[in-house]
């Protein structure tokens, strides 16, 4: 009987979106470089992969253009090495790691990558193609499949009675239980830092300027957060909902990369 092992894995530290060290990193080369160190990892050629699997919740722009195949060849591998990107959303990441096991498994292919890319920087906040999004059809019957993230979290926060004091009690367990993991370098070994140009921009003056700068661990937790600072921000829906800045995810940019063999 087949079976399919991970055998090693690499990422990227997650910046912030918009103000972080992959502000100006194409999908491509952080796709690439997650790509490149987790082969590197496996102790295998980059001509071994037969082929990468990408997840991408937003495909297009930075991210677009079959980013997993132009991740597969930024990070060495051979233009015999397949690439096809899968959008499943959120899960888009985890989707690509079951199909490259199920290549394993069921194609008898015995090399793959599972991975995900997400550059909010360079897509959603330079302006993602919202033309058309919606079909008419569609859109009587199940307006639903239109909903933003936050909607859908405070009607659910509604309906199974999750209130705002938990979440924010959570959020802040969470912050703290990431500010411990750092301090510990829980996740040094899981991540491969990578150089970068970033954009900085003056406040007052709003003068731009490119800086070289590394990516080296997550910048996206703030490990100062109190539960009074939770509790002063407003839900970003309005009044008696739920979800607020410091109880909800960062948007960040970053990528992540497994090598799936046949064990």
């Amino acid at each position: 009987m087949r079976e399919a092992l991970i055998v090693s894995s690499a990422r990227t530290g997650l910046a912030k979106s918009g103000r972080g060290g992959f502000n100006m990193t194409h999908g491509a080369a952080m796709g690439g470089h997650a790509i490149k160190h987790a082969v590197e990892r496996a102790g295998i050629d980059a001509g071994d992969v037969e082929d990468v699997i990408m997840g991408c919740g937003t495909p297009e722009g930075a991210t677009g253009q079959n980013v997993g195949r132009l991740a597969a060849i930024w990070a060495g591998c051979p233009v015999t090495t397949s690439g096809v990107t899968v959008n499943r959303f959120c899960s888009s990441g985890l989707q690509t790691i079951a199909m490259a096991a199920g290549r394993v498994l069921n194609e008898n292919v015995p090399v793959t990558v599972g991975a995900g890319v997400e550059s909010i920087s360079m897509v959603q906040m330079q302006g993602a193609n919202y033309n058309n999004i919606t079909e008419e059809k569609l859109l009587g019957s199940y307006p639903a499949l239109w909903m933003p993230m936050i909607e859908t979290a405070d009607i659910v926060a509604d309906r199974y009675d999750v209130s705002r004091e938990a979440q924010d009690e959570y959020a802040l367990q969470s912050q703290q239980r990431m500010a411990a993991a750092q301090e510990a370098g829980l996740f040094a070994d899981e991540i491969v830092p990578m150089e970068a140009k970033m954009k900085q921009v003056n406040k007052e003056t709003g003068e731009e300027t490119i800086v070289d700068y590394v990516v080296d661990r997550d910048e996206c937790n703030r490990p100062q957060t109190t539960i009074e600072s939770l509790q002063g921000l407003q839900p970003v829906r309005g009044e008696g909902q739920f979800f607020s800045a410091g109880n909800a995810s960062l948007l960040s940019d970053g990528a992540a990369a497994v090598v799936v063999m046949e064990g």
